[in-house]
């Protein structure tokens, strides 16, 4: 090797290693300017974006520098007598080229915060499945279109004509949308106390029934599900479906043991299907809220979230096994049966039970005929006393009980089938609905609104008084039986009632409710001269002596009894400290303002944002001062030290203030800092 060729070699490494040493230098700066733009602005802000406008800044303030510093070398003005004033300049430059880049990522925070983009990760991670939900997106909107129902959405501001042609146009767009769709409108049906009549009317007609899946995807799903052939669990399974719904298909079988079974099977394409469209229902509702005053009125975002909950648990079949199991435990002393679950062969989206003998009771004519009316009204009070000891003893209750959901055997043994959608209330609530039939069948209005009260949420103005009045005068009306309407009638008059005065009815509360309501057409299919409220009032009034009765009454007595002891065991020491601090002139009262910490926090922000706000206008002030003064030191030609200490002020108000308005915009923020 040549002394040339080590030079050139040594000349190359040189260039690689400061080739790497700015490289490492820049990202140092990089994220030290990241850092510092995060710190200033106090609020949680994402870090590609920091980086991205601190790399920007590192190279302006680099280039910058570079210029002032070479202005000074061009015109000979830098000399060891004057080096300090350049060094000062190209100072307040960085720092002013500083504030510009921490202004840039204010006004992006503001106007796109962070995490109102998605990851670039999955960004580019999701884009075929970000296709197809723009594709579904547009098919959903053409189908609103066509319907008219896009033209009608402020029609519920409107006149009862409108209320009705936008109704129907919202049936007819969701039932051709798709399953997910048809199952929104069939939770929409059920709340009367969110939607007037004439929308509970039309999204009451939404069925769900579709065209059956070929067997070989049918028995392909069934062993996938049991991960072995099917033939080593059933000795037989019917290809034709039982049932067939946009979700599942119910076939009967036998299995290898000689049971007879029902098997209820996922379409593959359901799960899939279901979370695209649910994202989309999230989406709609968002939008709906932003802009239809009836939307934000009926809080939909809320209802859209509690319906994309409740239809992901009714595609995990083990939810809806441990629900069969549950009322299975609550009506064990009953009559009512609820077939026995076979858990070695369920799964997932596999669902294998006991097949219940009879026929679902709207087919179930020729075994009624047969019945005599005391059979008749006896097969009524079993099952309303079942449903009513399912919600106010047991807490746990089949909500969805139409005629389709009990069977009826050839003997006359009611059962129930379906339990996808099942209640679950609080003790305090199942106490709650107990007084409340208790105080309808001594006609207590008083009794009545308390229970209301616990069971609902009590809006913040409500004329207790009026309420009280009124749901006496409710009760009243239908305390000798119901209309030919039915009960269906008092409920749509309850819910009318409670929505008047601004309650907010919790979605377990309505479904308890739905499930007395949907009772009542299941009675009159077994006997039209059935007096639904007389017979509730009746059953209600056992129940709710046996739940208020003297035994119980005792339980209850001694079991706060127990929790109050430890209070009364320290009672005597307590007292005999505040009796000697009033002796000794020691006893004192100390309210605390702000205990709760939100409202702490609260406080906190309000102060930070008025001292950081104070700060910037007096340093603004202060430097505006400085600035136009005339008098002073000169730091260079034309330039007065006053003024450079002016523009060092100006800095600092300018920094103080972008981080008091990116406070003020972002006051309730809460964030990761790592979103985007």
């Amino acid at each position: 090797m040549t002394i040339s060729s080590l030079i050139d070699s040594l000349d190359a490494l040189g260039f690689v290693f400061s080739l790497v040493l700015g490289l490492l230098f820049l990202v140092f700066q990089v994220w030290l300017i990241a850092t510092l733009a995060r710190r200033i602005l106090g609020v949680p802000v994402g870090w590609p974006r920091a980086i991205f406008v601190a790399l920007l800044m590192s190279l302006v303030l680099m280039g910058g520098v570079q210029f002032i510093v070479m202005g000074y070398a061009d015109d000979g003005s830098i000399s060891d007598a004057n080096i300090g004033p350049a060094l000062m300049l190209a100072g307040l430059a960085t720092f002013w080229m500083f504030a510009l880049g921490v202004a840039i990522l204010m006004f992006l925070e503001i106007l796109v915060p962070t995490g109102s983009l998605p990851n670039p990760v999955s960004f580019f991670r999701d884009f075929s499945a970000r296709r197809r939900r723009q594709a579904r997106y547009f098919q959903i909107m053409r189908i609103a279109v066509r319907h008219g129902l896009v033209s009608q959405i402020r029609g519920l501001d409107k006149s009862r004509d409108s209320h009705r042609e936008t109704a129907i146009a919202l049936r007819e767009t969701l039932n051709e949308a798709g399953v997910t769709f048809v199952k929104l409108g069939q939770m929409l049906s059920t709340r009367s106390d969110l939607l007037p009549p004439v929308y509970i009317a039309e999204l009451s007609k939404l069925q769900t029934n579709a065209t059956p899946e070929p067997w070989d995807v049918i028995q392909s799903a069934i062993e996938t599900s049991l991960g072995r052939p099917f033939s080593t669990a059933f000795s037989f399974i019917d290809e034709h479906p039982l049932a067939s719904a946009s979700v599942a298909q119910v076939h009967t079988a036998q299995t290898i043991a000689g049971d007879s079974v029902v098997i209820k099977v996922q379409r593959p394409t359901a799960v899939r299907q279901v979370q695209s469209d649910t994202e989309i229902v999230l989406r709609i509702a968002q939008w709906l809220e932003k802009s239809a005053p009836w939307a934000r009125d009926l809080g939909i975002v809320g209802i859209a979230r509690g319906f994309i909950d409740s239809l992901r648990e009714e595609l995990d079949y083990r939810v809806e096994r441990n629900n069969m199991q549950a009322v299975a435990g609550a009506l064990h002393k009953t009559n009512v049966r609820v077939p026995a679950v076979y858990e070695s062969l369920s799964s997932t989206r596999l669902l294998v039970m006991e097949r219940l003998d009879g026929v679902p009771l709207g087919d179930a004519q020729h075994i009624l005929r047969t019945m005599d009316d005391a059979q008749r009204l006896e097969l009524a009070r079993e099952l309303v006393s079942a449903t009513l000891k399912q919600i106010t003893h047991d807490g746990v209750f089949h909500a969805d009980l139409h005629p389709g959901n009990i069977f009826l055997s050839e003997s006359g043994q009611p059962g129930l089938v379906d339990f996808g959608s099942v209640g679950r209330l609080d003790p305090s609530s199942q106490q709650a609905l107990a007084m409340l039939l208790f105080a309808i069948d001594k006609n207590d209005n008083q009794a009545a609104t308390d229970a209301m009260l616990i069971l609902l949420d009590r809006p913040d103005q409500l004329n207790e008084r009026a309420f009280e009045r009124t749901l006496g005068q409710l009760m009243v009306r239908y305390r000798g039986g119901f209309s030919g309407a039915g009960s269906s009638e008092m409920f749509t008059a309850l819910f009318a009632l409670v929505v008047s005065h601004g309650f907010t009815v919790p979605p377990q509360i309505a479904a308890a409710f739905r499930a007395l309501g949907a009772l009542e057409g299941t009675l009159r299919l077994i006997d039209p001269s059935i007096d639904v409220v007389l017979l509730a009032r009746e059953e209600g009034r056992r129940i709710a002596t046996a739940q208020f009765g003297p035994k119980k009454i005792f339980e209850q007595t001694e079991m706060r009894f127990m929790q109050a002891i430890p209070a009364f065991a320290s009672l005597p020491r307590r007292i005999n400290k505040i009796t000697e601090d009033v002796e000794q002139g020691r006893l004192s009262f100390n309210v605390r303002m702000l205990a709760h910490p939100s409202d702490r926090g609260f406080l906190n922000r309000l102060v930070q944002q008025l001292v950081v706000a104070v700060l910037a206008g007096s340093a603004t002030l202060a430097a505006i001062v400085l600035i136009t003064a005339e008098t002073g030191p000169m730091l260079t030609d034309g330039i007065r030290i006053y003024s450079f200490i002016g523009y060092v002020l100006l800095f600092m108000g300018f920094i103080l203030a972008l981080r008091s308005v990116v406070l003020v915009f972002h006051r309730d923020f809460r964030g990761d800092d790592d979103q985007y």
